[in-house]
């Protein structure tokens, strides 16, 4: 079969291409320049220049496939420049399901995320759950703009669409915040970790399997949850420390503490540029914050699973270690 990708260059698209590859279909991936698309070109992908905000650029690729997977997004939570948020995530995903409809083509699967829950206040949620603001981010806002304004209007007047929602994806590869933290925690350079703060934690592997299982056996109309079990970050950084050897932070910051940074950084932020995680955007998500999401519906109609972070963490680490250029540990499983 033939599968048309936007944000085959990112972490899990570029996984989900791999993994359309291997099982032997044909690729169509959009690209924003051919100068990223070497990893698709070795794997026998074909690449089209294009954007998800040019629906004219999208449209010669995209027409006779048999199905569109819709992952492109923007993420960058922190950032000071959220100029393309909006653009991205709500006008983007239109433009991209409209020709989904106006080519026939039989299905699409959209990646949407757990954020648009926002803070789940410790609760582990399903498809049900419903969060209608405030907003943590702007991604939580622009991407529950493109879930529930966007694309569940139109799955509702027919569209075959399939929502998958990741929660945190972690593995070799990853650029976002997440592998930010690896990296510092691995240097010695976390000076905190939040008390509360959870994620349910995806194996980008499981997450873009996830994805396939959607295109093959999801039902159209419906939203699937392909997140991994739940850790807070207290407890993920103790799992890596157990890897490594390396210790985690010692010092946990309570949620008030880090509202009271977050308040204190909207002063400071306006006078000089903060890295993301330490703007008032970047520290209101870790004040005691959690994003979880109970994935029974995926692992009952899909059959997805997830792996424990005990299995996915030592081969991500090993690859930070490698980058870092540190030794591993003598015992180090994986």
């Amino acid at each position: 079969m033939k599968f048309f990708i936007t944000g085959a260059t990112g972490f899990i698209g570029g996984c989900l291409a791999r993994q359309l590859r291997e099982a032997g279909h044909d690729v169509v991936a959009l690209v924003r320049s051919y100068s990223k698309a070497g990893e698709l070109l070795k794997l026998g992908a074909t690449v089209s220049e294009g954007d998800i905000t040019d629906k004219h650029s999208m449209r010669p690729p995209m027409a006779g496939v048999d199905g569109v997977f819709h992952v492109a997004a923007w993420y960058k939570i922190g950032a000071r420049d959220k100029r393309f948020a909006y653009d991205t995530n709500v006008e983007g995903t239109r433009l991209v399901l409209e020709l989904v409809k106006e080519l026939s083509i039989p299905k699409c699967v959209y990646t949407s995320t757990l954020a648009v829950f926002s803070d789940t206040h410790g609760q582990r949620v399903d498809e049900s759950y419903r969060h209608n603001g405030p907003w943590l981010s702007e991604y939580d806002r622009t991407k529950w703009l493109a879930h529930y304004k966007v694309a569940e209007p139109m799955m509702r007047a027919g569209l075959p669409l399939v929502i998958v929602q990741p929660g945190a994806v972690y593995g070799p590869g990853d650029t976002s915040a997440i592998h930010i933290m690896f990296r510092d925690y691995l240097r010695r350079r976390l000076p905190l970790l939040p008390k509360q703060v959870a994620y349910s934690w995806g194996h980008v592997d499981d997450t873009a399997r996830g994805h396939l299982l959607a295109m093959e056996k999801g039902h159209t109309g419906e939203s699937y949850i392909i997140a991994g079990p739940p850790h807070t970050l207290i407890e993920t950084l103790q799992v890596a420390e157990s890897i490594t050897g390396v210790k985690a932070p010692r010092i946990h910051a309570s949620a008030g503490m880090m509202r009271a940074m977050s308040r204190a950084m909207s002063v400071v932020e306006r006078a000089i540029p903060l890295p993301p995680t330490f703007t008032t955007e970047g520290l209101r998500v870790l004040a005691g914050v959690t994003y979880l999401g109970n994935s029974a519906k995926a692992e009952r109609e899909l059959g997805f699973t997830a792996r424990p972070l005990e299995v996915g963490l030592p081969e991500t680490l090993r690859h930070e270690m490698q980058i870092l250029g540190m030794k591993e540990r003598a015992k180090m499983p994986g």
